[in-house]
C-alpha cells in the first residue's frame, strides 16, 4: 500500500511539474493581435462621416495612410502584443482585384480577402470570409486578440465562433454623424468597443478636387517625391532635432500615425498636389525620408 501511494504521489508530483513548465513557456509566449476591417463598412461610414457621401466613386480614401494608422492605434492598444497582420475585406466583381485593391494587397502586413460584387454593388460573403478567419485564427492559437471594424450583424456569428476559442474581439467602429452605424447585437457580443471620430478619419478621406499638377498636365513622378521626403528628412533634423528623429529609427519601416501625418501634409504643400489615394506615391515619399534619415546615424 505504502509503495502504491508513494508511486501516486510521484506521478502527481511529475504532473505538477510538467504543468508549471507548460504554463512558465505560455508566459514566455507573446501575444498576438490582428485587424479585421470590413472595408464596405469603412468607405461607407468614413465617406459619410467626412465627405458627406458613402458613394466610393465622389471621395479618395488613402488606405495605406489608413492602415498604418489602424495599426498605430492597435500598437497602443495591444501593447505588450505583436502584430500577426491586417486583413482587409472588400467585395469585387468575380472576385478580380481592382487596381487599388491590389495595391493595398501589395502593402506589408496585409491580406486582402475578395467576395464578390453583385449587380446593386452590394457586398456578398464577405461576412463568411471574416467568420471563417477568426475562427480559423483563434482555434489555432494564431491571435489573442481581434480588433474588428464593422457594423454588420451578420458578424456576431463570427464574434461567438473566436470567443468559443478563446480569443477577445474588440469592436472598432466610426463616428455616425446621427443615430448608430453598428447594430446593437454586434456591440453586446464583443469583449469590448472604441469609435474612431471625425479627427481619425480626415487625414485620410477627402473629395476628389483637381490638383495644380492634374491641371499642369500630370502627377509629379515617384523620382520627385522621394527627393521631396528627403528634403523634409534634412528640414526636420535641424528644426526637431537629432535625438528626436533618432527615436523614430527602431520603427522602420513605420512611422507614428501623427508624424506619417505631419509628413504627408508637409509634402503635399512643397509639391502643391494630394498624394491621398496615391500609394505607389506616399511609398516613395517615405522612402526617401527614410533614406537620408537613416544615412545620418
Amino acid at each position: 500500500m505504502n509503495d502504491d501511494l508513494g508511486t501516486l504521489h510521484t506521478r502527481i508530483d511529475r504532473t505538477n511539474e510538467l504543468l508549471q513548465r507548460m504554463l512558465a513557456e505560455v508566459a514566455k509566449t507573446p501575444s498576438t493581435h490582428a485587424i479585421f476591417v470590413d472595408a464596405g463598412y469603412l468607405y461607407a461610414a468614413a465617406g459619410r462621416l467626412v465627405a458627406g457621401t458613402e458613394d466610393r466613386r465622389a471621395f479618395d480614401l488613402d488606405a495605406e495612410g489608413l492602415i498604418d494608422a489602424l495599426i498605430d492605434r492597435a500598437r497602443t492598444i495591444f501593447a505588450d502584443s505583436r502584430l500577426l497582420r491586417v486583413y482587409w475585406y472588400d467585395g469585387a466583381r468575380r472576385r478580380i482585384h481592382t487596381a487599388e485593391q491590389q495595391t493595398i494587397a501589395e502593402l506589408p502586413d496585409v491580406k486582402v480577402r475578395l467576395g464578390n460584387l453583385n449587380a446593386n454593388n452590394q457586398q456578398k460573403g464577405v461576412d463568411s470570409l471574416i467568420r471563417s478567419d477568426l475562427e480559423s485564427l483563434a482555434r489555432h492559437r494564431a491571435i489573442s486578440d481581434a480588433a474588428l471594424l464593422g457594423g454588420d450583424e451578420d458578424l456576431v456569428s463570427a464574434v461567438e465562433a473566436a470567443q468559443g476559442y478563446g480569443a477577445r474581439v474588440h469592436l472598432w467602429g466610426i463616428e455616425a454623424p446621427e443615430g448608430r452605424n453598428q447594430a446593437e447585437p454586434l456591440l453586446w457580443e464583443v469583449d469590448s468597443q472604441r469609435t474612431l471620430d471625425l479627427d481619425f478619419f480626415k487625414p485620410y478621406v477627402s473629395r476628389r478636387t483637381a490638383s495644380a499638377y492634374e491641371s499642369a498636365g500630370g502627377r509629379p513622378s515617384r523620382e520627385d517625391v522621394r527627393f521631396v521626403g528627403a528634403q523634409i528628412a534634412a528640414k526636420w533634423l535641424v528644426s526637431r532635432g537629432r535625438d528626436t528623429m533618432m527615436e523614430l529609427l527602431p520603427g522602420h519601416p513605420y512611422l507614428p500615425g501623427s508624424v506619417d501625418q505631419d509628413l504627408l501634409v508637409e509634402a503635399e504643400g512643397l509639391l502643391q498636389y494630394s498624394l491621398r489615394g496615391q500609394a505607389d506615391l506616399r511609398r516613395a515619399l517615405r522612402d526617401g525620408f527614410w533614406d537620408h534619415l537613416q544615412a545620418q546615424y
